[in-house]
């Protein structure tokens, strides 16, 4: 299984299925991030917290914590 955590800067990628419950899976969902959305990852920060990303047209950052519960196609 591989996460957005683990994504490199430039690519693009897309969304296979959401981890998490309740409360914190509503947020990513809320964000626009939903099952078959593409992701561009922009930029990560030099510590790796947050990761800056292009979802539906407009930027986001999400923690790693988040990033983590995000799995992708591969």
């Amino acid at each position: 299984m591989r996460t957005l955590r683990e994504v490199h800067i430039g690519e693009t990628v897309k969304v296979k299925k959401l981890h998490g419950e309740g409360a914190v899976k509503r947020r990513i969902m809320d964000m626009g991030i939903t099952k078959n959305v593409e992701i561009y990852v922009r930029k990560v920060a030099p510590l790796g917290d947050p990761v800056e990303i292009t979802v539906r047209g407009y930027e986001l950052s999400i923690r790693k914590a988040d990033a983590e519960m995000i799995e992708i196609a591969e």
